[in-house]
C-alpha cells in the first residue's frame, strides 16, 4: 500500500487564494515578498491573487500611514463563489484557520 501512495502527485486540500487569503487575515500589513514565502509561491502569483480577490470583493487594499506599504482588510461576509459551498460566508474559514501552527505553539 506504501508503494501506491509514493506514485501520487501531492496535492493539498487549500488552494492558493484561500492560503493567501489566509496570510493576509493573520497580518493585514504583511508584505506580498512574504506572503509568497509563507504560501511557497512566487511573488508575481501573489500579486495576481491579490488582485483577484481585491476585484471580487474579498479584501481591500489601502496605503499605510508610512506611505510605503499596503494594508489589506479583508470582508468577512463575503460568500464563498463555489456553488457547492454557495451561502457560507469566509468568515468561518478564517475563524477555523485564522491561527497558524507556529503562533499556537509560542503561546504555550
Amino acid at each position: 500500500m506504501g508503494e501506491a501512495h509514493s506514485h501520487r502527485p501531492e496535492w493539498t486540500f487549500l488552494t492558493n487564494h484561500a492560503r493567501v487569503l489566509l496570510a493576509i487575515s493573520r497580518d493585514p500589513g504583511v508584505r506580498l515578498r512574504e506572503v509568497a514565502q509563507i504560501c511557497g509561491i512566487t511573488e508575481r502569483t501573489v500579486q495576481a491573487i491579490v488582485a483577484d480577490l481585491e476585484e471580487a470583493g474579498y479584501i481591500t487594499r489601502t496605503r499605510a500611514e508610512d506611505g510605503r506599504r499596503n494594508r489589506y482588510a479583508i470582508e468577512p461576509e463575503a460568500l464563498f463563489r463555489h456553488p457547492a459551498e454557495a451561502g457560507h460566508e469566509i468568515a468561518g474559514l478564517l475563524d477555523l484557520l485564522a491561527d497558524s501552527p507556529q503562533q499556537g505553539k509560542n503561546e504555550q
